[in-house]
């Protein structure tokens, strides 16, 4: 495969501290990189700097002649006013386009993108669609290479679905970062990490997720054993070079100097093999009700919209819920019913007598911007309880992998991965009967994820939790509750039975409206009060509809094979052809609806 884009050296530093020194990659035709990373390590800059929309203080980034790459920030903006399809044709304004491909490629991105409604306007959009819209914002300029970060956020678990066959069928490269385990696993052809821990800064390994652990756990096997031998030669050069030297001779100056190199290369490795990550750890209260919340028939409306009913749950201790289903579905609704913010529009919500709840909202509302990371963990003073123990806020600050000279920064300035940390942090403060946490895995690294994960687990009380790690869900949930965003809600075992139901309920959806029972024509139902003409015509209609229909897919799946996509020339054939066999389409049901009327 030809190289499409090459990273030399690359270094960055922001004041005093340093991101990334040294970075090298490589990326080529049809590959699909994953990176990740620690929260600070420097992924954002290094995808900034891939694109172009950043300098590295040292090294190149360098692009194969004619090669167009598209890069998708982690929030997107859009100009005000304007629509989804004006936007595209914003995009590809200046492109050196047939007449006619405009249109077409504008097409086939909708479709890509599942836009229904190329009117829309951005200012509408949930955050869902607008990272869907800078999606197509990139792919309608047709890359070579797409650079995405942190391309799940704001993604439910269908969108997150969709972005995975896209990158996996897409015929341009992709660089990709992420904390979705299951995302890296499906798609990554080739992963990296970047991270001080390494030689180079980044380590790359071949393949999936799942064979970088492996080799990840090999290399940090050897280094550390690098760091005892170089420990042990240390120690003898040490020894030698306390012992004084024999009598009218004196110690070899080359000696000397490859002692002071081993002992800078053994500080060098040690470094780097020392790694941290947040001590997390709940408190649960240990009691003993069996039954610490109970809801019956509830409902839950919004601006003249239902979004559940008749859902009946009940939360005992062990208990993990997961809800799953599509943005403005109702999760976060039904989290504050359970937290007791709001009441339901129908049905009962019970809780246990003096029931401790602790609820991670989704937005951290509860974190003051303007107050410093000390007060924000420490609010009373310098000190902290934590179960029945007082904690110096510093020594509390460190669990969580903050530095004592962050401690005056403002909670505006953290990271978004910090600002987790945070609310963590002060949710561990309080003992719970019931935790409830809607999205606590945004912006967390793959290491704070993993000990996250651990605590949940080992948490004694009922957990309700909203989350579009599937990783998490799998592991953690022992039911799922999935709501459908049309009304409706079900219980299932875990979630693979969802989706298994949610692709039974896409294909009975596809093919009623494929066949709808009373729209299309019957010979049974013709009358004798048509001309003889009219009658032939109306006896031939259901299968006339038929075969336009799949001629109509037909061309829908051409246009969106790779090899029209690439060609501009067949794009432009295919669009058209797509635009007579829909009129030819509306032009058949327009006539059996007008015979139809002539039969009474």
């Amino acid at each position: 495969m030809a190289v499409l884009l090459t990273a030399n050296s690359l270094s960055k530093s922001f004041g005093s501290r340093l991101l990334f020194r040294g970075v090298s990659l490589t990326v080529s035709d049809g590959e699909r990189l994953g990176l990740i990373g620690p929260n600070g390590a420097g992924k954002t800059t290094l995808m900034r700097i891939l694109a172009g929309s950043d300098t590295p203080d040292e090294g190149e980034v360098s692009f194969r002649k004619q090669a167009r790459a598209g890069y998708v920030p982690q929030e997107p903006t859009f100009p005000s006013g304007v629509t989804v399809a004006e936007v595209l044709e914003r995009a590809i304004a200046g492109l050196p386009l047939q007449p006619g491909e405009h249109e077409a490629r504008i097409n086939v991105t909708l479709g890509k993108t599942g836009f229904q409604d190329p009117g829309a306007l951005t200012d509408e959009l949930s955050g869902g669609w607008r990272k869907r819209l800078a999606i197509a914002r990139e792919l309608v300029r047709a890359p070579d290479l797409l650079l995405l970060d942190e391309p799940t956020n704001h993604l439910d678990l269908e969108g997150i679905g969709w972005l995975e066959k896209l990158l996996k069928s897409g015929t341009f490269a992709s660089v990709f970062v992420s904390h979705d385990r299951y995302l890296l696993e499906n798609v990554s052809t080739r992963l990296g990490e970047l991270n001080r821990t390494y030689p180079e800064g980044v380590f790359v390994v071949p393949g999936n997720y799942s064979e970088f652990l492996e080799r990840r756990e090999e290399f940090l096997a050897a280094q550390q054993k690098l760091e005892e031998s170089l420990a042990n030669r240390v120690d003898r050069e040490i020894e030698w070079l306390r012992r004084g030297a024999k009598a009218r001779t004196s110690k070899s100056r080359a000696r000397i100097d490859q002692a002071g190199r081993l002992i800078a290369e053994l500080a060098e490795v040690s470094s780097r093999n020392a790694s941290s990550v947040a001590g997390i750890d709940f408190t649960a209260t240990d009691r003993k009700t069996k039954r610490l919340v109970v809801a019956e028939s509830v409902a839950a409306r919004a601006a003249g919209r239902t979004l559940f009913e008749n859902l009946n749950l009940t939360l005992a201790p062990g208990v993990c819920l997961g809800l799953v289903g599509p943005n403005g579905s109702g999760k976060t609704t039904l989290l504050r019913m359970l937290a007791g913010e709001l009441e339901p529009a129908a049905g009962v919500i019970r809780h246990a007598d003096n029931l401790r709840v602790v609820y991670f909202e989704q937005n951290r509302e509860s974190l003051d911007p303007d107050v410093s990371l000390r007060r924000a963990l420490a609010p009373e003073g310098d000190l902290v309880v934590y179960r029945g123990r007082p904690l110096h806020v510093a020594g509390w600050a460190k669990r969580f992998l903050f530095s004592a000279e962050q401690l005056e920064v403002p909670v505006a300035q953290l990271s978004g991965g910090e600002r987790a940390r945070v609310l963590i942090a002060r949710l561990m403060l309080q003992a719970a009967d019931v935790l409830l946490l809607d999205e606590p895995t945004n912006d967390l690294d793959i290491p704070t994820l993993e000990v996250l994960e651990e605590s949940l687990a080992d948490f004694s009380g009922a957990l309700v939790l909203v989350t579009h790690d599937r990783y998490l869900l799998d592991r953690l949930a022992t039911v799922v509750i999935g709501l459908d965003g049309e009304g409706g809600a079900g219980i299932f075992a875990d979630y693979s039975q969802w989706e298994t139901w949610l692709a039974e309920q896409a294909r009975a959806k596809s093919a009623a409206r494929e066949r709808p029972a009373d729209s299309k024509p019957s010979a049974a139902a013709a009358k004798r009060k048509l001309s003889y003409h009219d009658q032939r015509e109306w006896d031939t209609m259901e299968a006339r509809i038929l075969e336009a229909e799949s001629a109509l897919d037909a061309v829908q799946r051409e246009m969106t094979s790779p090899e029209v996509v690439c060609d501009g020339a067949r794009l432009i054939q295919c669009n058209q052809r797509l635009q007579e066999a829909q009129a030819e389409v509306e032009r058949l049901y327009a006539r059996w609806a007008e015979l139809e009327s002539k039969l009474g």
